[in-house]
């Protein structure tokens, strides 16, 4: 199936790039040249020793994609998992690692709550408005960002505000009685900017009762820079989303009177100072309060099959990361030395533990980067974390880059990983019993890849190979009499990722990936049921030996842009909690078609209007993502933007 979708994208490619070859491009989801998540420093894409991917906001824009999760679905070695409707639990699996194995964060502001039983980052609620780009980096990188960093980083870059001031008002609306609107306000100069955003969305959802969403976010970006030494910038984000779901763990429709929220804000803050031509100081702090709340009610006063039962947690994380860059030789060398201290505070409150719940973390690291134009660019760091809870903790990377030719590098690197226990599996009291003994979970992991850039037009290929171990894995075990939480399975996630970006004349692109995943379990966990989440010798569950994306995006006369994207997922394990047994989820394919045309140009305080169109699902394909929990069917989501200046 994938073939033949590889195939038709192919032809329509040759065919758009021989039509429109005189087509100026506009700009399109590559491989950045500069990268900053990779070392915490801007850095040449070409001298990182590590498998980097960015998305531009413009094409997230062009394309009418909403969610950070759905944006992620053509990464190499991603695979995102979405329960159902919009608002549902959307999880990412990166290089076959755990959903929570991810760090990420909005404007360096990490966004995983410290809180519940299972700790992975729910990307139903991450939009994309006032988004810059993202940077997604693949392998561990604790060393520079601690905890849940284990298989890779994605990182979420909002926008300074450029130019004169000017607004932006888009809207949208379709399938599943889906709606959105946002509007943003932007301006700036040299020494100033500001962007402010305001959004809602919204959907009935896939289930014909209680399976209405919205998600309102309201976000604003502030920069100021009074010299060139100088600058300073202030985000601030706040969400307030509520999912409503009429079904239980099995997929089975059981109540009218269920839903969760997620609300609370989120701040952060970037210092910047250049103390001399060789020195550079910066500091990071960041603040994110969220209350999760989840409540459940009887359909009617006879109803004696659904329990009641509701529980509300606000969880804090407030951070401090200081550092200093030392450009060893001269500052046009690219050689520095990072030498940084981060203080993390993390706090749990509510009806789910007994008490509220606090831990401190304080870290050191180190890392030498050697940039520029050279045969080989390394990248050499260390890191010591201290927590209160369970102690000391080392992880190290260490990379290479070796540039045979002008257009063809080797990258090799080798490093490890870990990620906390939540206060939930540390400290749960009741029916289940936490372990405040708990190790953390931890990786090694090392990678060898080739990348080759090929023609004039600079096509980009990549094929990598890597290899983890994860270790100390946190398995519930609902038996025991004494700490239902214990350190017992381990698992490896070995394979292969390919990326490709080439551009095809001057107003086409073909952008595409493959990924052959092998992770399974090789140390069983505290069940050994057929149906429990590790049993030594099965694959790890959702993880699909092969998965693939193909995109073509088209800029045609009279300022439309088109893309066509097709995603393949293959087989993988799932649990069918309906009847307690393990289930192979069928491969799937799926077609998104989007479209945008500038109806009228803007010029000068003339307002500019476009026009959006966005189809997910094209041809109607029936699959599952989650056993028994059906994915959104064919999606058509049309609107229009209109932007004005002053």
């Amino acid at each position: 199936m994938i073939s033949r979708a590889l195939t038709s994208l192919t032809a329509l490619t040759l065919a758009a790039s021989g039509l429109y070859a005189r087509q100026q491009p506009q700009d399109t989801a590559t491989l950045a040249p500069v990268v900053v998540t990779a070392t915490k420093i801007p850095m040449d894409a070409s001298a990182i020793p590590a498998a980097v991917t960015v998305l531009s906001g413009t094409t997230l824009s062009h394309e009418s994609i909403h969610n950070v999760g759905d944006a992620l679905r053509t990464v190499p070695a991603a695979n995102v998992v979405t329960t159902s409707s919009y608002g549902s639990q959307t999880s990412l699996f990166l290089r076959g690692g755990e959903a929570g194995y991810v760090k990420v964060l909005v404007d360096g502001v990490p966004q995983l709550a410290p809180g519940g039983p299972g700790n992975s980052y729910d990307f139903a609620n991450l939009t994309t408005d006032g988004v810059d780009r993202i940077e997604i980096v693949r392998g561990p990188a604790s060393v520079l960002y601690g905890s849940d960093a284990v298989t890779g980083v994605v990182q979420v870059f909002t926008r300074d505000g450029r130019g004169p001031a000017q607004g932006v008002i888009s809207g949208l609306g379709g399938t599943y009685a889906s709606g959105g609107l946002d509007a943003t306000l932007s301006g700036g100069a040299e020494r100033a900017s500001y962007l402010l955003a305001v959004s809602r969305f919204s959907s009935d959802g896939v289930y014909p009762v209680n399976n209405d969403y919205r998600n309102d976010v309201a976000s604003a970006r502030l920069r100021f820079s009074p010299d060139a030494r100088d600058q300073a910038a202030l985000a601030l984000r706040y969400i307030d989303a509520q999912y409503h779901f009429p079904t239980d763990g099995s997929g089975a429709v059981v109540s009218n009177n269920q839903h969760q929220l997620v609300r609370g804000p989120m701040v952060g803050l970037d210092l910047r100072h250049s103390f001399s031509e060789r020195v550079d100081g910066q500091m990071s702090a960041g603040w994110d309060r969220k209350n999760y709340l989840y409540a459940i009610a009887p359909n009617d006063a006879a109803d004696s099959t659904t329990f009641p039962f509701s529980s509300s947690d606000w969880t804090s994380r407030a951070n401090v990361d200081a550092r200093s860059d030392v450009h060893v030789g001269r500052r046009d060398a690219g050689d520095v030395l990072t030498v940084g201290a981060a203080f993390e505070r993390e706090t749990m409150e509510g009806s789910t533990l007994d008490t509220m719940r606090g831990r401190n973390n304080g870290a050191a690291y180190a890392q030498l980067v050697t940039g520029g134009q050279r045969l080989v660019n390394l990248t050499l760091g260390g890191r010591v974390d201290d927590n209160e809870q369970f102690g000391t903790w080392g992880t190290y990377r260490v990379g290479a880059a070796l540039h045979l030719a002008p257009r063809t590098r080797v990258i090799g690197s080798v490093g490890t990983g870990f990620k906390e226990p939540t206060f939930y599996q540390n400290f749960a009291t009741g029916f289940v019993q936490g372990n405040p003994d708990l190790k953390p979970e931890h990786s090694q992991s090392w990678e060898i890849g080739l990348e080759q850039r090929v023609g004039s037009r600079a096509a980009t290929a990549r094929v990598t190979y890597f290899n983890q171990r994860f270790r100390d894995l946190i398995d519930y075990d609902g038996g025991s009499t004494g700490a239902n939480y214990l350190n017992v399975p381990e698992a490896t996630s070995n394979g292969v990722e390919v990326g490709l970006d080439a551009p095809l004349g001057r107003a086409a692109r073909l952008g595409g990936s493959y990924t052959w995943l092998d992770a399974s379990v090789t140390k069983g966990g505290a069940s050994a049921s057929p149906a429990a989440q590790f049993v030594a010798g099965e694959p790890l569950l959702r993880r699909p030996k092969h998965s693939a994306s193909a995109t073509l995006a088209c800029d045609l006369p009279h300022r439309i842009h088109t893309a066509l994207t097709a995603l393949y997922v293959g087989d993988r394990e799932d649990i069918d909690f309906a009847t307690f047994a393990r289930v192979t989820l069928p491969a799937y394919a799926r077609w998104d078609l989007t479209a945008s045309a500038q109806v009228i140009q803007a010029r000068g305080t003339s307002p500019g209007l476009a026009a959006r169109l966005r189809v997910e699902n094209l041809f109607d394909r029936s699959y599952e993502e989650i056993a028994n929990f059906p994915a959104r069917r064919r999606t058509i989501l049309a609107g229009a933007e209109l932007r004005f200046g002053y």
